[in-house]
């Protein structure tokens, strides 16, 4: 999530929409080559901007000015949260949650051509999901998908 919102191309959309670009002092050659339309002295002078509020006030403003700010942002990359896979899903959640990542503990059972995999997985050594399929995959994505079910309903 954080790679979605925070990069260089989404914070040089946002100081665009600001208007930052014609605040910023550039040099003779930057000002010539359309350095205010450049994405990464852009993004700087926002990033200059956010660090600025935060050692001029609190962390609670810089919060809620950095919300307000990148709010669109947040809200594209929890849409494109909700496209990841199962196990993708509950390691963006568990780091919301502050909490170890998943582990997964695999068995099998059953002759080569006939396994079926079973998959246990751990949140802070707590068993918080299990699954079952025919390949280790499957196993381990049904697990996750019963996990994050289970952490997002605590």
């Amino acid at each position: 999530m954080r790679k979605i919102v925070v990069n260089t191309i989404a914070l040089a959309d946002v100081a665009t929409q600001l208007g930052l670009g014609e605040f910023i002092m550039l040099g003779r050659g930057e000002e010539t080559g359309g350095g205010r339309e450049k994405t990464s002295i852009l993004a700087n002078a926002l990033e200059a901007v956010i660090g600025a509020v935060y050692l001029d006030s609190s962390s609670q403003r810089v919060y809620s000015f950095v919300t307000l700010l990148l709010s669109e942002s947040i809200d594209e990359a929890l849409a494109a949260l909700s496209q990841l896979d199962a196990k993708s899903q509950l390691q963006e959640l568990t780091a919301r949650l502050s909490r170890s990542m998943p582990e997964y503990r695999v068995t099998h059972e059953g002759p080569d051509h006939a396994k079926m995999f079973h998959a246990d997985v751990y949140i802070d050594n707590e068993a918080v999901g299990a699954g079952s399929g025919r390949t280790k995959k499957s196993a381990e994505q049904q697990a996750a998908q019963q996990a994050f079910v289970a952490l997002s309903t605590n």
